[in-house]
């Protein structure tokens, strides 16, 4: 049996969340296939607080939003929400199935939004497969959602924002932080975060990394070594710090398997950390009917995942013809938003990424003999 459905939603993390509040708030009706048990994706094990302003609820610690946001939608009659539901793939007669609680569901949706976020990466070197390696989304779960101590001494690698929200919320769990290595020359995350561990007495080592690893049957501790320019490791540098867990904090990349699966076009994009789906200024992709936002599109802050959900969400109504007016008003209101959030210096590389994300929509329509983009668009990156 093949269930009708308006608006499927693939992921109830924060921009999956915010796409359904914004498409079921104009009268679309949404269901949100979420794979783990509990909705908010990474928000609920993120207890710092927010940056930016009073709409992506700044002041407030992740958890907490994605508590405001889960409450919010659990509201609204319009939307369901599966738990335990992993959207196993899209097929061409624009069926879409799903396993939800061991069993196969089949449906049929008229609008699709891609909201399935990112997954970590991890390093090449000798003794990497040692028990007591973990990603810092592994090590962020362990504490703050099941309130497990994962380690008596550990070393982050990555001086990016997730490498030193980490670093200080296992300092607040009792860790010792022998310290955060980072290959670049410059620390990549917030300076405000960098200053509060620095605080606490732990070192950020810039232009260094990890050279091998060592433990009989487990981490016992980490050779790291400066680099040279093209980020090989010098001879004669080596350290060797004493821990019990190697904490990896070396970016994300976007799980798009679906994107891929629906045949999008994708365009690889080293600003977005890896091939991303193209769309145009509604975050719909080159596949009618497909929209895509948050991570899955391309590495940024929850906030602005959250803004794009609300884009495709009042995008899609607006496509279904739900308060067309209404929806395009706050979707022009939002991509304002996202638009102010990407601005100043911290937002130099998203636009980058923006302006290249531009060139491949208008070879792409100039392919399909559309002509070239509007030149507003082509002049903005087109905010897609």
């Amino acid at each position: 049996m093949i269930k009708q459905v308006e608006v499927l939603i693939v992921g109830g993390g924060p921009a999956g969340l915010c796409a359904a509040d914004a498409a079921a708030s104009m009268g679309a009706h949404v269901l949100v296939c979420e794979r783990f048990d509990f909705p908010g994706g990474q928000l609920v094990k993120q207890t710092h607080k927010f940056f930016g302003s009073e709409h992506q609820y700044a002041g407030e610690r992740g958890f907490q939003i994605g508590q405001i946001l889960t409450e919010k939608v659990k509201a609204n009659p319009n939307i369901e929400i599966m738990t335990d539901a992993e959207v196993l793939g899209f097929y061409e007669d624009g069926v879409v199935t799903v396993l939800h609680e061991g069993k196969h569901w089949k449906y049929k949706p008229e609008k699709i939004i891609v909201c399935t976020g990112a997954s970590e990466k991890f390093l090449e070197f000798p003794g990497n497969d040692l028990p007591g390696i973990y990603g810092a989304g592994a090590v962020q779960t362990l504490m703050n959602l099941y309130g497990v101590l994962p380690a008596k001494r550990a070393l982050m690698v990555g001086a990016g924002n997730i490498g030193l929200i980490v670093s200080y919320q296992l300092l607040q769990a009792g860790v010792d932080v022998a310290g955060v290595v980072e290959a670049a020359p410059k620390i990549g995350g917030y300076l405000v975060h960098a200053s509060k561990i620095r605080r606490a007495g732990v070192p950020i080592r810039t232009g260094y990394t990890v050279k091998e690893a060592y433990g009989n049957g487990e981490l016992e501790g980490v050779i790291i070594a400066k680099v040279d320019e093209h980020f090989q490791p010098i001879p004669g540098t080596e350290e060797d710090v004493k821990c019990d867990t190697l904490c990896l904090a070396v970016g994300l990349s976007p799980l798009t398997e679906l994107l891929w699966q629906a045949g999008c076009h994708m365009a690889y994009i080293p600003e977005f950390s890896g091939h991303v789906p193209v769309k145009d200024e509604n975050l719909e992709t080159s596949v009618k009917g497909i929209y895509a936002a948050g991570d899955s599109t391309g590495i940024e802050e929850a906030s602005s995942a959250m803004v794009e959900g609300k884009i495709a969400g009042y995008a899609v109504a607006e496509a279904l013809g739900y308060q067309k007016e209404e929806a395009e008003k706050r979707k022009k209101e939002a991509i304002a938003e996202l638009t102010e959030l990407r601005s100043g210096d911290t937002g130099a590389k998203v636009r980058s990424g923006l302006a290249k994300m531009a060139e491949h929509r208008i070879m792409e329509m100039t392919a399909d003999g559309m002509g070239e983009l509007p030149g507003e668009l082509a002049a903005k990156g087109g905010n897609c």
